[in-house]
Formats: structure tokens, sequence, C-alpha cells
């Protein structure tokens, strides 16, 4: 994940004060079926033997992720459809589901320029099409919303390094303050936790409204920055449709009606 330079965190701090954070929710992993139901549409995107991202279901055949994700952090180069994996619901050795990928595009104004910039962030979106689609019961693909207010309470579903065989959820962080389309967040991240979904909780229901871009540190404390879905995804799915020549399967984009996915059950 990137690591922002103090200079421009400083500056989206400036920007996100003023407000009081109520207290966060630990960081638990999963690792029952009981804890992981309705989770099941995140999973890991493993890229050949060069590491692994987190990404989460918006279509049958559609996984949203970071765009960093999509490159070699080494050597810069992009990693072809071939080398990436899908593990949908992935746990202790076995996943829900395993895909082969078809087709995996970056935000066409993301720049990977194997560097920390917190420029790139608010185009630090991919979307990865899966060569079949995944249809079982369990499985869910979610539904996204708008970017949330200063504030507002969300939660984090991710894998990373050192707990890379279960997901793990927070399910309370917070919106600290945004700029532009990027988000700051409190919710607790490490590496592998790029693209993974940031959910605004409505009704007990949840939608992705941002993915995980970034881990940061600010007078050491720890804070993650996200990417809004708001602008850039939507221009995303065009670009993979320009590329496709049809949309892959119906994605529901920002809606405002009932939310699908999953389901917070516990407080």
């Amino acid at each position: 994940m990137l690591r922002p330079t103090h200079a421009a965190l400083v500056c989206l701090f400036l920007a996100a004060a003023g407000g009081v954070v109520a207290q966060e929710s630990p960081l638990t992993e999963m690792q029952t079926g009981d804890d992981s139901r309705g989770w099941e549409a995140v999973g890991r995107l493993n890229f050949g033997d060069r590491g692994f991202c987190t990404g989460a279901m918006i279509a049958p055949d559609l996984v949203l992720t970071a765009g960093h994700c999509l490159f070699d952090k080494e050597t810069g180069a992009r990693f072809q459809p071939g080398q990436i994996r899908f593990l949908a619901g992935w746990r202790n050795g076995r996943a829900i589901a395993y895909r082969g990928v078809k087709r995996a595009i970056a935000h066409p104004e993301f720049v990977y320029g194997g560097h920390d910039d917190l420029e790139r962030v608010p185009y630090d979106l991919a979307l990865v099409q899966l060569d079949q689609p995944i249809r079982l019961p369990s499985v869910s693909p979610y539904r996204t919303g708008p970017m949330p207010v200063d504030g507002e309470a969300v939660g984090v579903v991710s894998y990373a390094q050192d707990r890379s065989e279960a997901p793990s959820i927070q399910k309370v962080c917070h919106v600290l303050g945004q700029q532009d389309a990027a988000l700051i967040l409190t919710c607790d991240v490490d590496f592998g936790s790029s693209g993974s979904p940031i959910f605004e909780i409505s009704g007990g229901m949840a939608r992705i409204v941002s993915v995980i871009s970034a881990k940061a540190e600010m007078d050491g404390r720890k804070v993650s920055l996200g990417t809004s879905l708001t602008g850039p995804l939507p221009e995303l799915l065009d670009e993979l449709q320009r590329e496709e020549g049809s949309r892959p399967e119906a994605v529901t984009v920002l809606s405002g009606g009932a939310p699908g996915g999953a389901k917070f059950v516990k407080p």
C-alpha cells in the first residue's frame, strides 16, 4: 500500500480537522462460516506469486479493487489477466468459488508511478472481469453508494499481511474528512488491504462507498485513505464497456434504493 509523504498528509488532515470521531470497533478475524456469512463476495485477488490484494464483487462477473493492485510494485509492470485469480470468500485454505480473469482495467486517469503519491488516490480504482460469473446463493454482489460525509461511521472487510488466510472485519471506523475524491479514514488496514471495500451501513445492510487505496500515519496515529466511487466508478464502467463492446453483468451504481449485499447482524 502507499505510504503518503508527511507534508501531503498534513494537508489532508487540515482539511479533515474540526470533528470529534467516536470510538472505533476492533478489527476481528472471521474464522468460521457463521462469522463470514454475508461477506462471501469479498475475496482475495492473487497476482501470481507476487502478492495479493482484497476485492469485492459488484456484479456476478465483476470485482472492484484498487488500481495500483494491477501493477507489480517491484518492476512497475502491468499484471496480465492470466496472472490474476479471484478467491471469493477465501478462508483457511478454501474459497467458496475460484475464478480466473478475463480482463482487468484501471481507471483511465490512474497513473502508476511506483512511488508514494497522494495525487493518484482519487483515481486508484480498478475493475477485474472474471472469466466466468459466480452465481451461488451464498455469494451476493454488493451495491454501491455515494461518498460518505465527514464523521460518518463506515466499516471495512479486508485481508492483509499476517492475516491473509481469513478476512477481518472492522464494523465501525469513521470518515475524518476528504480532499477532492480522496477520503481520510480511521479504518485499520495493512499491506494486502488495498482494494478492500469500505461499507456504509443503512437499515442493517451495507453498500460499498469507497475502496482502500493507502495506509498512512500522522503524529503516531494510523489512518487510511480511500477512493470515492461517485465519479470514478461510472467512468471506469464506461471504459470497460468501450473495451468490451458491451457492459458486463448488471451493476447497480450509486443507487439510492434498497441496498443489497451483506448485513451487519451484531452490534
